[in-house]
């Protein structure tokens, strides 16, 4: 890592550390800046009028960075506890930062990972569940995992007992690509029992987390993994569940991350139904029992059969989206050329991109170009 890098990741952890500062405040701040090392974090006037904040919170960050010495050191040795496990620390600001995650309302700043990081922005769809799962259950798990993996979708979801373990046995026996989410340090595999196939994911697939090696799985760290693990996906695919379950959780954060929220209904006699029917029932979650149900909501999956009959029909665009894709060839193009040539600021250019991603019109290269694909 190089010493800019270093820098950079430490004002970073410093900043997180600040009680009243989570992951979107501390965005909020630093995008106000070209860039971290730009900010005089010991200005207590200059964050107030430059950074928006509380003349509290720029008292307490103020405080924060007068002495980094301990955050340093500390640094240094979750550096070197990675390293040995054979990981990656990035951040928000890196080019290979998951491009869905990005664009939810408290995106972690800082990941630590394992395994291959060149499929984190795959296609992902979520699949969670309870923790005691019905023979039902398990069956249909491994139905849908399989089902999707089938059509080159990467299945996320956060290692937990139940269903979460076997929608990742499921995609690893079809030669799928698994991303898990877990509330705790790379360091501190949770649940022990799953230790096996915590490895065997890290070999052919991704482990993230947000939290620093040596943190243990407290039960107030599943609720930030959850928004993770749907925020890294298109949609969520929920089991079974109990009405309070932390599934309903990660189902909620999907629907405030605008992505679709699907789920397996099931007996009204059991409590492992009571969540999934529930979201059904207010219309939150569309019914789902095949991998099929899932994948005709996104248009980009349904394109396989039109092109081997060697045609492309375009999916109905709005009048943003017409325009965007009109000043777009296969080549590929830089967002801020499209947002010179289309009118549209590149902030409303990149939110309608993301939608033509989703239905499989356009795809994002490495800086930030776009190409159309047909």
């Amino acid at each position: 890592m190089q010493i800019s890098e270093f820098e950079s990741l430490l004002k970073i952890r410093v900043l997180l550390s600040v009680e009243g500062i989570g992951p979107a405040r501390a965005l909020s701040l630093i995008s106000k800046f070209s860039s971290i090392n730009s900010i005089d974090f010991n200005s207590i006037n200059y964050l107030q009028r430059i950074g928006g904040v509380s003349r509290e919170i720029a008292q307490k960050i103020g405080l924060s960075f007068s002495n980094t010495d301990s955050a340093r050191k500390n640094l240094e040795k979750d550096l070197r506890i990675i390293s040995a496990l054979g990981g990656t620390v990035i951040s928000i600001w890196d080019e290979i930062y998951p491009k869905l995650l990005k664009r939810i309302y408290s995106p972690p700043l800082i990941l630590y990972c394992l395994g291959d990081l060149s499929k984190l922005n795959e296609s992902g769809i979520a699949v969670v569940g309870t923790r005691t799962p019905t023979q039902y259950g398990k069956d249909l798990t491994e139905k849908i995992t399989i089902g999707l993996v089938q059509k080159g979708i990467t299945i996320v979801s956060g290692l937990a007992r139940g269903i979460d373990t076997i929608a990742h046995k499921s995609a690893l026996k079809s030669n799928g690509i698994t991303i898990a989410v877990t509330g705790s340090g790379l360091d501190k595999i949770y649940p022990p029992e799953n230790k096996s196939l915590y490895n065997e994911i890290a070999d052919a697939g991704i482990i993230i987390t947000e939290f620093v090696p040596g943190t243990k799985p407290d039960a107030i760290n599943f609720p930030k993994r959850n928004r993770i693990i749907s925020g890294l996906s298109l949609g969520s695919v929920i089991i079974e569940t109990r009405k309070n379950g932390g599934a309903m959780q990660t189902a909620g954060y999907a629907l405030e991350q605008n992505r679709e929220v699907f789920a397996l209904p099931g007996s009204v006699n059991i409590q492992q139904s009571e969540g999934t029917n529930y979201l059904i029932q207010r219309a939150e979650a569309k019914l789902v029992t095949t991998a099929e149900d899932i994948l005709c909501e996104f248009p980009m999956f349904q394109q396989e059969k039109t092109r081997s009959e060697n045609k492309f029909v375009i999916p109905e665009l709005n009048a943003f989206e017409s325009k965007i894709l009109d000043v777009l060839d296969n080549q590929g193009k830089q967002i801020d050329l499209i947002a010179s040539l289309t009118g549209i600021t590149v902030q409303n250019c990149l939110v309608h991109l993301l939608s033509l991603e989703f239905k499989g019109v356009v795809t994002q290269l490495p800086g930030k170009m776009f190409r159309r694909n047909f």
